[in-house]
């Protein structure tokens, strides 16, 4: 009596369709990595309240630390801004300090792609603010980009950047409207 078990086609069809599997989502792995430094990924602990108040982002240069000449785009999305916005803050946490560089003169808001005018940047590194003044109010649920060109990223670690908008109504009033947090992480 052979002990061996025989080999058909259906045993090594399962093998390779097993290989190719197990190949596939090594793969698929390996590309998210690539991913996680450019984008938000997956976030399950990260002390925002709620899950609703994690925006967007994406780095374009893989956000490694201290890389000059980074592109941040923030993404707001449309129904975060339900009043309309005459000016943005940008804020951010003390801890872990923020030793990166932004280029003023290199900021843009943009809607469906185009540039809206922007009356002035102000950055106040003391109390670790952001300000962008609006030429023109954006009206309510406009989906906005805010691009920051030409940034020195900081040391690696994890940075919470808080949005507040100025509405654009009678009775202008500030208003959360959520938090982006980027990773700098060393390659």
């Amino acid at each position: 009596m052979n002990k061996h078990p025989k080999f058909s086609l259906s045993f090594v069809s399962k093998r390779l369709l097993a290989a190719l599997a197990v190949s596939g989502c090594l793969l698929t792995g390996l590309q998210a990595l690539t991913w996680a430094g450019s984008n938000p990924g997956l976030t399950i602990f990260s002390g925002v309240d709620n899950r609703n108040n994690i925006l967007d982002y994406h780095l374009d240069f893989g956000g490694r630390p201290e890389n000059v000449g980074e592109r941040y785009k923030l993404y707001v999305p449309g129904k975060k801004l339900t009043q309309g916005v005459s000016k943005f803050y940008i804020s951010y946490l003390e801890k872990p300090e923020f030793n990166g560089k932004f280029d003023l003169d290199s900021v843009q808001i943009r809607i469906k792609g185009k540039t809206v005018p922007i009356r002035e940047v102000y950055w106040d590194k003391e109390s670790r603010v952001i300000e962008i003044d609006l030429a023109e109010n954006i009206e309510a649920s406009q989906k906005v980009d805010i691009v920051f060109s030409n940034v020195k990223n900081p040391s690696s670690g994890t940075y919470y950047f808080i949005c507040d908008v100025l509405s654009s109504g009678n009775i202008p009033v500030r208003l959360y409207v959520g938090t982006w947090i980027l990773s700098i992480e060393k390659g």
